[in-house]
């Protein structure tokens, strides 16, 4: 049989090109963030060069800062231990007993394709109080719950909570998509063996299903992981950040300070330990990941 052969600098004709355009668009905009983070500048005028004093501030004199990064950490992990084993089950269940799934899984997908503006419009109508249409305060009226009522969106200590509630029923269905696609990819003949062997149900997916989507399920964990870090569009239609900056993560924090107190340099700053973060929390999940498949392999 020929085998064709392409020698290395044919390879590099068609992937250099490519590669720049990716430089060009992704590495380099670091690249000038991190160098903006040392200047002191409000975007338009003359820019000062102040070396790691936004960095220094951002670490050691910010009181909103780490409260942000507490927050973002918070939807990160909420994500990841909620929304994630509630994707696989949901996925495991429609896969088992769901004869022609399209149509369910198609209708879980819904909310990630609407518009962020749609849907933070309809859960602050959602939110609002009953005098004002807000169903879930009429509900608990109806039921003599009065007492459970809140204004969600306005009262610091539960704003957050809200918001949170609203990303994980965004991007359930998302995430149910990726695994039920991977479940689906698993081969009949191994379950039909395990049936025959004895184990079905909870054990076959113990055995079977968990062992075998565990490259899918980490694609997962570092969307959600990553998003939640990088979540900034429902916070600036439902909250803004606010009320008092309860609802403020870092993302919103970066854009706040850099187009709304003209701090651009400090913003920048923000910006560059997101990346940071977010290169980082890449690194431990590959690495965590990596010793399970080591494990299952």
């Amino acid at each position: 049989m020929n085998v064709l052969k392409v020698s290395g600098w044919k390879i590099a004709a068609f992937v250099l090109p490519c590669l720049f355009i990716y430089s060009l668009l992704v590495f380099v905009p670091i690249l000038v963030s991190f160098y903006s983070g040392l200047l002191d500048w409000n975007g338009i005028g003359a820019a000062k060069f102040i070396g790691l004093k936004n960095f220094e501030k951002m670490l050691t004199n910010d009181p909103i800062f780490w409260p942000a990064v507490g927050r973002t950490m918070l939807l990160a992990g909420v994500s990841m231990c909620v929304q994630l084993p509630l994707a696989l089950c949901i996925a495991i269940l429609i896969s088992r007993y769901v004869r022609k799934p399209n149509f369910l899984v198609s209708s879980y997908f819904l909310p990630v394709i609407l518009s962020v503006v749609v849907i933070g419009q309809l859960w602050k109508t959602i939110y609002n109080p009953a005098s004002m249409g807000g169903m879930i305060n009429q509900i608990l009226e109806s039921l003599g719950l009065n007492s459970w009522t809140h204004s969600w969106l306005t009262e610091p200590k539960i704003a957050v909570y809200s918001v949170i509630v609203v990303a994980l029923w965004q991007y359930l269905g998302y995430h149910i998509l990726i695994q039920f696609t991977g479940i689906q990819n698993i081969p009949s003949d191994i379950y039909e063996a395990a049936k025959i062997d004895g184990a079905s149900g909870l054990k076959a997916d113990r055995y079977i299903t968990l062992p075998l989507i565990v490259p899918i399920f980490k694609i997962s964990v570092v969307l959600s992981f990553i998003g939640s870090l990088q979540s900034f569009d429902l916070i600036m239609v439902m909250t803004g950040g606010g009320p008092a900056h309860a609802t403020e993560v870092v993302a919103s924090l970066m854009y706040n300070m850099s187009f709304l107190s003209m701090k651009y340099g400090y913003g920048s700053a923000i910006a560059s330990f997101l990346v940071i973060l977010c290169l980082a929390a890449t690194i431990i999940i590959n690495g965590l990941f990596s010793k399970l498949d080591k494990r299952y392999s």
